[in-house]
Parts: structure tokens; C-alpha cells; sequence
């Protein structure tokens, strides 16, 4: 125990001074603490993305659903790379090209300030109630578990969650109150690369336990024995149906990945358009490796100890305790302290920084000097992190795992705002009146759907939940379009660019998405029925004919897109700039 503690410290003290000495003097304006002085690099966005994305509760949460059913869940992590390249391709060069610093920003610019307030409110209720808690409540139950702390201070089971999730939480604020969002970008960077050597170490040993010293041995076994478990073709009795990628799941990815705060707060500090955009991409390819890092190991869970983990968030923490060796256990502490810092500290800086700019500023003190908004951004970020150590213990009580709990309180925000997002862009003459309606109407309707009618009334909704947030954004969509044809804006709302980066894109943006997106496709063939899932082999006849038309496909994709979409892109985005900017754009030199 004193040598993983002593590792622990040593590596957690390694990523704190680089963090320190890449963040210095970076802070001394609001640029610098709420951006990382518009300077970040494709690879330090990536990073930051991945580690802020692939916390402890996707470690916990994503081994817990594959042990208690099969791969589908997977979903939410492997089809994020569709809303990723719309974020990189279309919404990063609008968020740019407008030099914004928050999301509520940009909506103001196109409503009104009651929009603004109305998103920042959604987003503040979701993070404090939801998003924050879920991240240290699920690193915390990682901790218990690997560490067995009850019985090493004599405390229970409870006493021990409020314990470790006020000492994780005091340590993880300290990185966002005090160092901005480049202590945070690089500290999660470092915590990543961490974090993909342990996730790959532990499907391995998992591989070798099962097959009796044969890592080979293990990965047969899980194609042959109980192979549904490797299945992400969900049906309608799990968690997420096949047929909610292409409906509600594609809206829930696109907020999370385009317009969610704490995830494109990122992309807004990148040095140019070019590095937000690599950034962005390469995180989606990271994504692809959730599936093998985070729910291979619930399945071989499974295969190992049986059924009977109670609750199912215990998979993960068990595999890791019972083969993890122990001069690697101080690393393993230390990343998975770092998957939830790196979340933590992600939330409390956004959150800071949508009430500092887009309440304080915007609503009370116009004038503020920077120092006046980092000093209020310290504050209110001390404040929320206070509030969430105690929410966090009470997803103790969640029956099914917190996965699916956080994936259905998410549905009060996520839906309003992409919606309301995708229309301020899309239209022009649609008012603010619109937005404010669909806002209200979404968090009640939702609610009622979902929980108030079977509540209330004792009437259930057999639909999934992904299901009927795709069918209110429908809903939201035309509501927005009915107010807006009988109340449109009398002056139709013209985009004005303003960037503060260059604005040429990545020249291998088209080629680069080509790839990611055959990628997805080849991660559905590879776990389903003609794929692993096999249930008669490990892959039926129909597998490789499947994967070699796949393959012939992109390559003829690649081609088009190196020789010619790429090309039309950075024209078009040009066209777009200038055309808005009113001055006349010289063909000739992009061609």
C-alpha cells in the first residue's frame, strides 16, 4: 500500500509541476485563464479531449453496462465521431470566426441575452446536479474498491464515499481554480497518455487470467463462450436500442461534442482553425478504442467471477484489484485520479467561466477588468465544487448503474440546446421568443415523459428515452419555425466575423473524416452477429466479404476527398468568411 501511494504521488506530482511550468505566467488575463491565450495545438486539444471525455465513469460505468449485458452501449462513444467532424467541419469555424469565449456567448449574439441566460441556467443545473457528481462519485467507487478503504480506517461504506470524494474533489478544484484552462489541458494530456497504457494493460492480463496464461486462449474464449456479451446491435430490451443511433443518440453526441461547454471550451483556445480542427478529429479516433479500454474488461468481468457483482459498477474496480500487479497499481491510482480530475476540473473551469462572462459580466459589471473576472471565476468555482461534494454520495442509491441514470438527466439539457443551437445558425429571421418557448417547453415535457406521468399518474412510457428526445427536438424545431413565421425578426440575423485566429482549415480535414468514418462502420461489423458476436464461430462467412467492401469504399472516398472535396471545402469556408467580412474573395489563390 505505501509503495502505490508513494508511485501514486511521485507520478501526480511529475504532471502537476509540467503543468505549472507550461501554465506560468499564462493566467494574467482573461484570454489566458478562460482560453490557454488562444494557443493550444492540435495535440494538447486532443489530449485534453480524451481525458476529459474518457473519465471514471466511463471507466466504471461503460465495464459495468458490458458485464451486466453486451457492447451496445458502446454506441454513445463509437457514432461520437459523426457529431465530432459536424463540430470540426461546421460548427468550430462559426465559433472562431466569431472569436467566442462560451457557447451562451454566440447564442446572445444571435438572440438575446434571455437566451443566454436561459442556456446558462440549463447548463449549471446539469452540472451541478448531474455531470459534476456522476465524475467523483464514480472515481470515488474505483478508489473504494481497489483500495478496500473501509477496512484500512474502520469506517463504513458510506462514510468512506463522503471521505474520498471531498479529498479527490478539495485536490482536483485547486488545478482549475488557480491554473486556468491550460493547467488543465496539459495536466490532462499527460494524465492521458497514462491512461491509454493502463487501459490497454488491463483487457490484456484480463486476456491471459482467462485463458490460462494465454492472452490468445482468453480472446477465443470470449468469441465462443457467452459471445452476445460482444453483440452492439442493441435490441429493444437494451439500454440503447441499435435503431437510437440514428435518432435520438446522433442529437445527444452533437450537443456533447459541438455545443457542450466543457468540451468545446477547448476547440474555442486553439492557436488557429487548423489545430482546433486536428484536435477535434484525432479525438475521434481515440474514441474508437473506448470499446476495447473500457467494456472489453466488463465482458471478461463476466467470464471471470460469473454474474453475481452487485452492484454491476464493481466490474471494472474488481478486475483491476484482482490482477492489476501491484508495482503498477501507484500508476493506475494516479491515471484514475487524473481521468477524474481531468473531468472535475473541466467542469468547474467551464462552469466558471459561463457564469463569470455570460452572468457577471454580461448582467452586472460590463466593465470588468480581468482581474475583477478571474477573481470572481475563483470564487464561484470554489463554491461549486462545495456543492457537489455533498450531491455526489447520493447516486449511492442509482439501482441500474450510474451509467444509464446520467444518460437520462442529461435529456433536460441537451436536446433544448442543440436545438436551439442548430436553428440560430440554419435560420435567419427566427426570434428569441422561439428558443425561450422550446427551452421551457423541453424541461417539462421531458420530465413528464420520462419520470412525471408513471410518478404522477402511474402511466408508463414504454418508449426509451433516447427515442423521445429525438422526437422533441422535432417537436422544439417546429415550434421555433412557427414562432418565427408569425413573429419573424424584422432585420434578418447576419453572422459577423470577427476572428482572432487564422481561419485557413486543416488541407487534410476531408481525407482524415473519410477515414474516421469507415472506421465506425468497421467497429459495427466487427461486433455483431456476422462479426464476434458469432454465435456458431468467432466470425461467420459473411465477415471479411463485409469488411473488404467496406474497405474498397473508403479508399474510392479518400481518393475524391484528397483530390477534390477538400479543395471545394476550403473555398466554400473561405467564400463564407469573406461574403460576411463584404470583401471580394480571390478564387484564384485558394485554387
Amino acid at each position: 500500500m505505501a509503495f502505490t501511494l508513494i508511485s501514486c504521488i511521485i507520478f501526480m506530482a511529475l504532471v502537476g509541476w509540467v503543468s505549472y511550468l507550461k501554465s506560468k505566467n499564462s493566467v494574467n488575463d482573461s484570454d489566458g485563464y478562460f482560453l490557454a491565450g488562444r494557443g493550444l495545438t492540435g495535440g494538447f486539444i486532443a489530449g485534453s479531449l480524451l481525458l476529459t471525455n474518457l473519465s471514471a465513469e466511463q471507466l466504471i460505468g461503460l465495464n459495468g453496462q458490458a458485464y451486466r449485458a453486451n457492447l451496445s452501449n458502446m454506441a454513445w462513444e463509437v457514432t461520437a465521431a459523426l457529431a465530432i467532424v459536424i463540430c470540426a467541419l461546421i460548427l468550430l469555424p462559426r465559433y472562431l470566426g466569431g472569436a467566442f469565449t462560451t457557447l451562451p456567448e454566440f447564442l446572445s449574439t444571435r438572440f438575446d441575452e434571455g437566451v443566454r441566460r436561459y442556456t446558462v441556467v440549463l447548463f449549471m443545473l446539469g452540472y451541478v446536479l448531474v455531470t459534476i457528481p456522476s465524475v467523483l462519485y464514480s472515481g470515488a467507487l474505483a478508489i473504494l474498491r481497489l483500495f478496500d478503504v473501509p477496512e484500512l480506517l474502520g469506517i463504513s461504506m458510506e462514510q468512506s464515499v463522503w471521505l474520498v470524494i471531498w479529498v479527490v474533489g478539495t485536490i482536483g478544484a485547486l488545478y482549475a481554480i488557480f491554473g486556468g484552462l491550460k493547467a488543465v489541458a496539459v495536466s490532462d494530456t499527460l494524465n492521458g497518455i497514462g491512461l491509454l497504457l493502463i487501459g490497454l494493460v488491463v483487457p490484456i492480463l484480463g486476456f491471459i487470467a482467462l485463458g490460462n496464461g494465454s492472452a490468445l486462449e482468453g480472446m477465443k474464449t470470449i468469441t465462443l463462450e457467452h459471445s452476445d456479451k460482444l453483440n452492439a446491435i442493441g435490441s429493444s430490451t437494451d439500454s440503447v436500442p441499435f435503431g437510437t443511433i440514428f435518432t435520438g443518440m446522433i442529437l445527444m453526441n452533437l450537443f456533447y461534442w459541438g455545443t457542450n461547454q466543457y468540451v468545446i471550451q477547448r476547440t474555442l483556445g486553439a492557436k488557429n482553425l487548423a489545430e482546433g480542427q486536428k484536435g477535434v478529429i484525432y479525438s475521434g479516433f481515440y474514441k474508437l478504442a473506448v470499446p476495447f479500454l473500457m467494456m472489453i474488461p466488463g465482458v471478461i468481468a463476466f467470464h471471470l467471477y460469473g454474474g453475481n457483482i452487485d452492484p454491476v459498477d464493481l466490474a471494472y474496480p474488481t478486475i483491476v484489484s484482482n490482477l492489476l500487479p501491484t508495482f503498477l497499481s501507484g500508476l493506475f491510482l494516479a491515471v484514475l485520479l487524473g481521468a477524474v480530475f481531468s473531468s472535475f476540473n473541466s467542469l468547474l473551469n467551464s462552469a466558471a467561466t459561463m457564469f463569470t462572462l455570460d452572468i457577471y459580466k454580461a448582467g452586472f459589471n460590463k466593465d470588468a477588468t480581468d482581474r475583477q473576472l478571474i477573481t470572481i471565476s475563483k470564487y464561484f468555482g470554489s463554491l461549486l465544487a462545495l456543492i457537489s461534494f455533498f450531491i455526489a454520495p447520493m447516486l449511492m442509491n442509482a439501482p441500474d448503474g450510474i451509467w444509464d441514470l446520467i444518460r437520462r438527466f442529461t435529456g433536460f439539457f441537451n436536446i433544448p440546446i442543440i436545438a436551439i443551437v442548430l436553428v440560430g445558425i440554419i435560420s435567419k429571421r427566427i426570434p428569441a421568443l422561439g428558443a425561450k418557448i422550446a427551452i421551457i417547453f423541453h424541461v417539462i415535457t421531458y420530465y413528464m415523459l420520462v419520470w412525471g406521468l408513471n410518478q404522477l399518474f402511474g402511466i408508463t412510457i414504454e418508449m426509451n428515452f433516447i427515442h423521445i428526445s429525438a422526437i422533441l427536438f422535432v417537436i422544439e424545431v417546429g415550434i421555433m419555425i412557427v414562432v418565427g413565421k408569425i413573429r419573424p425578426l424584422e432585420t434578418p440575423y447576419q453572422f459577423k466575423p470577427n476572428p482572432k485566429v487564422d481561419m485557413v482549415p486543416w488541407k487534410y480535414a476531408i481525407p482524415v473524416t473519410v477515414i474516421l468514418l469507415s472506421l465506425v462502420v468497421a467497429m459495427y461489423i466487427v461486433f455483431s452477429p456476422i462479426g464476434v458476436a458469432y454465435a456458431d464461430g468467432i466470425v461467420s462467412q459473411w465477415f471479411w466479404p463485409a469488411m473488404i467492401t467496406l474497405m474498397v469504399v473508403a479508399i474510392g472516398l479518400y481518393i475524391k476527398a484528397l483530390t477534390s472535396w477538400n479543395k471545394k471545402y476550403a473555398v466554400a469556408l473561405e467564400r463564407s468568411q469573406s461574403q460576411h467580412l463584404e470583401q471580394p474573395i480571390n478564387d484564384e489563390k485558394i485554387i
